[in-house]
């Protein structure tokens, strides 16, 4: 997010055309999401905080390859290293939450964990443009090599939360074979269905809403960031809410509810975009509504899946953040696919992402506890 205002000034200074340039960003969400298989199953093995400092490496490694790419598909391969790194520190953060908090405890740090996520997107746009004013471009890029550098430092600090005696000491051909035995848990499914089918109808939203907003809308381009923004709030407010919530109502009852309306939101959505229905007011709202659930859908959703495996908490968060991020990427590329110049074709995959949300709920709830034998 950080070099997003930069992408003209990349566009210009490369000699590449705009679609060119919004490749790197694919190319990070594919590293990001296929990234996140390779470390779980290593952090069970080794501990968290060796394959941290190897992400931070690598991510230190993209960001310096980015700054200083001569070409735009150099910057691609580049972001896809830097993505492999990055996604290190995101998914071994689920699993120590897991090493050291159990149940509700445990959603409630992945609700504090999601607050710091959703603020950031918020900011890094923010600052990136001032950096880019400023500097240019690649200094961008050269900036984050230093927090990479500095977060390396900072790991020193933290105590490993996996100990030697919880660590699973079977070869890692056979713990990356694992993926699939996890797939045959329908509470499993049931979790990453929620949580995937979402984040399909999440990144839907941000692939399409700038068009929505923008094009068909006639919104200034200014005033887009603070609609942008207000779903940013959303997230924050519903993830404190959970935090509060969750003890009371439990994980399982949380997602439930928090699926259910983000459905109703979908669909209103479909409807409102199918039939063009109260202008700016129908599109705004029930994805305001739909944004909102996040708190009470990933962070729940997460700790659902890792509830019953402790002691592969790194090979489950892994499975989890490959399939959500990995649906995010089909949900942007549907509306891009289906892209007529109105709302609708989004509205129409955020709504059948809600279907599918609520089609996962269906199948937890029948599932009962059916935890895989390792």
């Amino acid at each position: 997010m950080l070099y997003l205002p930069a992408m003209p000034a990349m566009s210009t200074s490369l000699h590449a055309d705009a679609g060119m340039v919004e490749f790197t960003i694919s190319g990070y969400l594919v590293g990001f999401s296929f990234g996140q298989l390779f470390w779980g199953p290593i952090s069970d093995r080794y501990g968290r905080r060796l394959p941290v400092a190897l992400g931070l490496i690598l991510f230190i490694i993209g960001s310096a390859g980015c700054a200083l790419s001569g070409s735009v598909e150099a910057i691609i391969a580049w972001r896809i290293v830097q993505a492999v790194g990055a996604c290190a520190g995101v998914v071994l953060a689920r699993a120590m939450v897991r090493d050291l908090y159990e149940g509700h405890r445990a959603a409630q740090m992945l609700s504090t964990l999601m607050v710091v996520m959703a603020i950031a997107p918020l900011l890094g746009p923010i600052l990136g443009g001032q950096i880019a004013a400023v500097a240019g471009w690649r200094a961008i890029f050269w900036v984050l090599v230093g927090v990479g550098l500095l977060t390396l430092l900072a790991l020193f600090s933290l105590p490993e939360t996996l100990p030697a005696e919880r660590r699973r000491h079977e070869p890692l051909t056979r713990a990356f074979s694992r993926y699939g035995q996890l797939l045959t848990s329908r509470r499993i499914l049931g979790y990453i269905g929620a949580g995937g089918f979402f984040y399909a109808g999440l990144y839907a939203y941000i692939a399409g809403s700038p068009f929505a907003f923008i094009t068909y809308h006639h919104v200034p381009a200014q005033f887009y960031g603070l609609l942008f923004g207000a779903g940013i709030v959303g997230i924050v407010v519903s993830n404190l809410f959970n935090k509060r919530l969750v003890p009371r109502l439990g994980i399982e009852g949380m997602l439930v509810r928090g699926t259910v309306g983000a459905a109703v939101a979908a669909i209103v959505l479909g409807v409102t975009t199918f039939t063009d229905s109260f202008g700016l007011w129908g599109l705004f709202v029930p994805l305001l509504l739909f944004i909102a659930c996040t708190g009470f859908i990933v962070a729940n959703s997460i700790a659902g899946a890792l509830a019953d495996f402790s002691t592969e908490a790194g090979t489950v968060s892994a499975l989890v953040g490959a399939l959500q991020y990995g649906s995010g990427i089909a949900g942007s590329g549907f509306v891009g696919g289906f892209a007529d110049g109105t709302p609708w074709p989004m509205g129409c995959v955020i709504a059948l992402c809600g279907v599918g949300g609520l089609l996962s709920i269906i199948l937890l709830r029948r599932s009962g506890s059916s935890r895989v034998q390792p």
